[in-house]
């Protein structure tokens, strides 16, 4: 069986009180039903709703779930939020939480945002991507570990925008959410506690990368480098143990290391030339 591991490598900052009330799954007696939600930018601003799970038959058998109704008089940005200092609590992002998934269920495509604020109501950049399903339940996964070290660094606050439509709503459309939680590491990068035996430098590089640690009795099967948002950004099949990385954007990679005994993954930065 191999070994899968992360190692950290390159970032370090001061982190806050750590306590993610998490998944949210809006169940009686679970996460999130007794919370207090705000709604905004949706006309009226009709509060969340609690209701019955649409359909317990597909891939989301809760009970409960969350009920959003984006007006088509609101805002394209229309959603809600929880309350700063409860609810979510206050942590701040490294590798081990910073991939998020949500389920929706929505009768429209449309981009679905997430975004998380500080106590001071400093907010981190929004992520957005579409659902691809209607009338079922999908699961949607938001890598925010580009946001790790990211001013706010400490959040408290969960902000979420169900049916972020800049073409404009025909209609009033009604979203369900549930189950919003992180599975601790990047999509694709397996993670368990444990100390890498691998070593990627320079980091920061410019132009390569070298991989140091590979024992003579295995065989390396593969490198691949993954960016913020979860995807490969290139892959290598030959046993060898440098990358060329001039090509790649100035920012912060994941390598993951397969070999017959093990996969790795490590963390390392692309600086700009010149740098």
């Amino acid at each position: 069986m191999k070994k899968i591991t992360l190692s950290i490598l390159y970032f370090s900052f001061a982190l806050g009180a750590e306590a993610q009330n998490l998944p949210i799954d809006f169940e009686v007696g679970g996460t999130g039903i007794n919370w207090t939600w705000t709604t905004f930018e949706d006309a009226s601003n009709p509060p969340l709703e609690f209701v019955d799970n649409p359909d317990p038959s597909g891939i989301n058998s809760s009970l409960f779930v969350a009920k959003f109704t984006a007006l088509q008089l609101g805002k394209p940005w229309a959603g809600f939020e929880s309350q700063h200092g409860a609810g979510i609590g206050s942590f701040s992002f490294d590798a081990t939480n910073c991939v998020f998934r949500i389920m929706v269920y929505k009768t429209v495509i449309s981009d679905v945002g997430l975004k998380f604020a500080s106590s001071s109501n400093a907010a981190q950049p929004e992520l957005k991507k579409p659902n691809t399903l209607i009338n079922q339940w999908e699961e949607m996964e938001f890598n925010v570990c580009g946001l790790i070290g990211v001013y706010p660094q400490v959040v408290d606050q969960i902000i979420i925008f169900p049916d972020f439509n800049l073409s404009n709503r025909t209609q009033d459309n009604i979203i369900y959410v549930d189950n919003i939680g992180n599975n601790g590491s990047v999509s694709g990068l397996e993670h368990l506690a444990g100390q890498s035996s691998f070593a990627v430098f320079p980091n920061p590089s410019q132009h390569t990368i070298s991989i140091a640690g590979i024992l003579p009795s295995e065989a390396l099967q593969s490198l691949q480098i993954i960016n913020h948002l979860g995807q490969v950004v290139l892959c290598e099949n030959k046993n060898f143990s440098q990358l060329d990385v001039h090509l790649l954007n100035q920012g912060h990679y994941f390598l993951r290391i397969e070999t017959s005994e093990r996969i790795e993954v490590l963390e390392f930065n692309i600086t700009a030339q010149g740098e």
